[in-house]
């Protein structure tokens, strides 16, 4: 087993975040907080809207991340990210209201606290996807979470899969393929490694279901605290 968790630390905020984080509650028993990362151009957005595909009961609950990057043409608020300015991210950040918040290709990101303890709390495993950075808090401060590193069949694949989309500027491309080699050298951080073959979305999903049932089996019990 492999994996890929980042040490790029959130920098130290106020108080009130200092205190968010000391005190925790569990979740139901055996519901897993499951975070997905993986360079951009990976398919990590392809791979979880499979995973809603197949719906189950209790069904995943994803987390729908906040970030101040500007909003692609394709992408609805409140689905595919929270699109916030950088003052209300700072706001919310400041507060302690954020599991990780972290800097990625000049703009920030960070996942909503209350929104996967509610769902933990109510007996749901919980989808997180995530850059390698935020990773690397989540795990931190969440001991029991299941990290789960995408890669691309090859180098040379994954960056013809980012030109291919055409959602970037050039210079911001440049950005993410020389931040894709770095992510993928820690993959061996995580739980485990899952190869996203082109074409093969459907069977990539399901791959990280099993994986996900065989941590619920080894731990019916377990209780995540966040």
């Amino acid at each position: 087993m492999t994996g890929d968790g980042r040490v790029a630390q959130e920098p130290a905020v106020a108080t009130a975040a200092t205190a968010a984080t000391a005190s925790t509650v569990a979740g139901a028993p055996g519901a897993v907080l499951v975070i997905v990362s993986g360079p951009s151009g990976v398919g990590k957005d392809s791979v979880i809207e499979a995973l809603r595909a197949q719906p189950r009961d209790p069904d995943y609950h994803y987390v729908v991340t906040c970030t101040t990057r500007p909003r692609r043409r394709y992408e609805v608020d409140g689905v595919h990210y929270r699109f916030l300015t950088p003052a209300a991210f700072a706001e919310l950040r400041e507060a302690g209201e954020l599991l990780e918040a972290n800097e990625v290709h000049g703009n920030w990101y960070g996942t909503p606290r209350a929104e996967v303890r509610a769902a933990l709390q109510a007996g749901h495993d919980v989808i997180l996807k995530i850059d390698v950075q935020g990773a690397a808090v989540v795990k931190g401060r969440v001991a029991d979470a299941l990290l789960i590193f995408l890669v691309p069949p090859s180098l040379e694949d994954l960056f013809q899969r980012l030109q291919s989309r055409a959602t970037e500027t050039a210079d911001e491309l440049d950005i993410r393929q020389r931040n894709a080699a770095l992510e993928l050298a820690r993959q061996d951080d995580y739980d485990h490694v899952v190869v996203n073959e082109t074409g093969q979305i459907a069977r990539t999903a399901a791959r990280i279901h099993e994986i996900i049932l065989l941590e619920k089996a080894a731990h019916p019990y377990r209780r995540t605290w966040i």
